[in-house]
């Protein structure tokens, strides 16, 4: 019997996802990989109830409140500090700013200018933020990405500069790390919400119309899996579905859809030929686990993360049974094992590390 790797991830991450989409919101989309599955994902969430752009501004009081009123800007936030400045609904919005601190606006992370400010997309919240006003002005229409070296930098770490990342060398803008994840799920939401709707939409150094280039899709791909989704996005996808646009962010509900779209490698197979029994799961960093085979059928083991990324080898005994100590510094989330006999791989399993 085959099983493929898209189905032991997308299982991982329903062991970790808490949003609360109906049960049934995804079921055209099972099964499907490429731009299959990137259509799929697009009937389900088009024709979304569209709101005024100004109560895009309203909005931000269920879907950017920190708390208290308090603004939660992604271009001023320091979530291991203090914030250089703080924001509070409905009294420091813009009107005009001189320097970084003044007030705060919103910010299509889509710039306006990539779609010709369309209204639909003007105005639909899973890419609209509340963020400093002079900040967002030096981003500007800059494509997101990692910067070599820092021509201006904000006071929450955010860099514009020449482009690092291979197949882009213009100015791009890099948010801190904390919320790289944030936008790349919020661009990939454009790309799919909007996908055959773009005939009059623009190109820029990171877009073809609603197409994320090459060179941009490999850094949000990169970026969803180092930065996480949070609860953060979790609740705001949540108050858009129910109280706004009655549609959701895919990839705040499943992270695993972005590598089954665009990345060609994803259907990865592997044969179930054994019995398995990995204890305890999910497992605490820093734990002991257990990974046993059925009569010795396995010889290796690997543990590796989302991006294939491998972080450890082991070997078992005569038996076919592994004990590894998990490093105490391992991030939480979700893993795949890869069990292997004679150098083959034969079974895939989901790990989730607590």
């Amino acid at each position: 019997m085959k099983k493929t790797f898209a189905l032991f991830v997308s299982l991982c991450f329903a062991l970790l996802a808490s949003a609360q989409a109906p049960s049934n919101y995804y079921n055209s989309a099972n099964g499907l990989t490429g731009n299959q599955l990137k259509v799929a994902l697009h009937n389900i969430i088009k024709g979304h109830t569209s709101i005024s752009y100004a109560a895009t501004a309203d909005a931000f009081w269920s879907t950017d409140n920190k708390g208290n009123g308090i603004v939660w800007d992604m271009y001023s936030d320091k979530p291991n500090g203090t914030p250089p400045y703080t924001y509070h609904l409905g009294q420091d919005q813009c009107g005009n700013y001189d320097s970084e601190g003044d007030c705060y606006n919103r910010e299509h992370s889509w710039p306006q200018s990539w779609f010709n400010e369309q209204t639909t997309p003007r105005c639909d919240l899973h890419h609209i933020f509340p963020t400093d006003g002079f900040v967002n002005g030096k981003r500007g229409n800059n494509a997101f990405g990692e910067v070599r070296s820092a021509t201006w930098t904000s006071r929450n770490g955010s860099k514009l500069g020449p482009c690092k990342t291979s197949g882009f060398t213009g100015t791009v803008f890099e948010p801190i790390d904390e919320y790289k994840g944030d936008f790349a799920r919020a661009l990939m939401y454009m790309s799919v919400r909007y996908y055959s709707e773009d005939g009059s939409w623009s190109t820029s150094d990171m877009t073809n119309k609603s197409e994320i280039k090459p060179w941009a899709i490999q850094l949000l791909l990169r970026w969803n899996e180092q930065d996480p989704v949070s609860q953060k996005e979790i609740n705001r996808n949540n108050v858009i579905y129910s109280s706004y646009q009655h549609n959701r962010n895919p990839f705040i509900d499943h992270p695993e859809y972005a590598r089954m779209i665009w990345d060609p490698t994803w259907n990865v197979v592997g044969e179930e030929t054994a019995n398995v029994s990995i204890f305890p799961n999910p497992v605490e960093h820093g734990q002991t686990l257990h990974v046993s085979g059925n009569n010795g059928a396995f010889d290796a083991v690997v543990l590796y993360d989302l991006s294939g990324r491998t972080l450890l080898r082991a070997k078992g005994d005569a038996t076919g049974d592994f004990v590894i100590t998990l490093p105490a510094d391992m991030a939480q989330g979700c893993y795949i094992v890869k069990l292997m006999n004679n150098g083959g791989v034969v079974k895939y399993e989901k790990l989730l590390v607590k």
